[in-house]
C-alpha cells in the first residue's frame, strides 16, 4: 500500500518496569513486530525494509511477533519468510499467531511451517525461556480460534516468577487478569487506524451505529468508510486500541501493525515497537 495511505513507520520506543526481574535482566531490550498482512496489497516491501532495519538497529536481546503475517490466503507467507529471515535478535525470534493464520483450513500448519523453516519459534499455548528460567515467555493462540485455552498454561507457571504473554487480541488482557501478567503483547486492532487527536480511535466512538448497522444491508455495510459494521465487531476494548495500558494488576502494550487496511491510516502510523526492561522497586 502506497505511504500516503499508511505514513511513515514509528519507532515507538517505551520503558516497561517488572517486579521481581532479575537483576542481570535490567536493560533487556525487546523489539516488537505485529499485523503483518503481507498479502502483496496491505504491506509494502519498503515499509517492511524499514521496520526490519528498524528492529536490528535497537539491536534486541528478543524479537517478537504478534500474528497476522498474511490475510486470507496462507501462501504470500512463502515470500514474506526470506524477509524475516533478515531480523537479528541475540536470544532468537518468537512468534504467535493470529486470527487470519487460521482462516484456512490448512492455515495454520502452513504458517507455523514457513516460520520454523527460518528458526523462528511459534508457540501455541507453551511456555519458554529464551533469557533464563526468571523469565517465562509465554505463547497463546488466537482468541477465536478453537485452540485459546490460558487456564493449563498460566496455572503451570510459577507465580513467584515474572511472565510476558505473547496474545494477537487484546481482548484477552480482560481474562487474563486472573493471572499475573507482567506484560502483554497484543496487535489486532492496527491502533484503529483512523485516530481522532485527543480522543481516541474513531470506531470506539461509533458503538451508537450498531443498532442502524443491524438493520442496514450488507452490501451498503461494506462500502460504509472504514468497514464499521466489521470494525466494531474485530474487538470489543477499543479503549486498548494502541499504547501502553493498565488491566487490573497486570499491562498490556498494543502495537499498532504494518499492514493497512482501505481507507488507510490517519494519525496512525504503522509501527516497531522498542521496549527496554527495568526492575520495578
Amino acid at each position: 500500500m502506497h505511504s500516503l495511505l499508511t505514513g511513515q513507520l514509528s519507532v515507538e520506543q517505551i520503558t516497561v518496569a517488572i517486579a521481581d526481574l532479575p537483576p542481570s535482566l535490567a536493560g533487556t531490550t525487546l523489539v516488537q513486530l505485529s499485523d503483518f498482512h503481507y498479502d502483496g496489497l496491505r504491506l509494502s516491501d519498503d515499509l517492511l525494509e524499514q521496520a526490519i532495519d528498524a528492529s536490528n538497529q535497537a539491536q534486541p536481546d528478543l524479537v517478537l511477533l504478534t500474528g497476522d503475517y498474511v490475510t486470507d490466503d496462507p501462501k504470500p507467507i512463502h515470500r514474506l519468510v526470506p524477509r524475516l529471515k533478515h531480523l537479528q535478535s541475540r536470544a532468537g525470534i518468537y512468534a504467535v499467531l493470529g486470527n487470519h493464520d487460521y482462516y484456512c483450513r490448512h492455515s495454520k500448519t502452513e504458517v507455523t511451517n514457513a516460520l520454523t523453516s527460518i528458526g523462528i519459534s511459534v508457540l501455541c499455548n507453551q511456555v519458554a525461556y529464551p533469557l533464563g528460567e526468571r523469565l517465562a515467555l509465554v505463547g497463546l493462540a488466537d482468541k477465536w480460534s478453537k485452540e485459546f485455552l490460558p487456564v493449563p498454561v498460566m496455572e503451570g507457571l510459577d507465580p513467584h516468577i515474572p511472565r510476558i504473554v505473547l496474545s494477537h487480541n487484546p481482548d484477552t488482557a480482560q481474562i487474563l487478569k486472573a493471572w499475573r501478567v507482567d506484560l502483554q503483547l497484543s496487535g489486532h486492532t492496527h491502533g484503529g487506524q483512523i485516530w481522532l487527536p485527543g480522543l481516541g480511535p474513531a470506531v470506539h466512538y461509533l458503538r451508537n451505529l450498531k443498532t442502524i448497522l443491524r438493520y442496514m444491508p450488507r452490501s451498503l455495510r461494506q462500502i460504509l468508510p472504514f468497514n464499521l459494521g466489521t470494525c466494531l465487531q474485530v474487538v470489543r476494548h477499543w479503549e486498548w486500541a494502541q499504547g501502553l495500558h493498565q488491566v487490573g494488576t497486570n499491562q498490556l502494550y498494543v502495537n499498532r501493525g504494518l499492514g493497512t487496511y482501505l481507507p488507510g491510516r490517519f494519525f496512525c502510523p504503522p509501527e516497531v515497537t522498542v521496549i527496554r526492561l527495568t526492575v520495578d522497586s
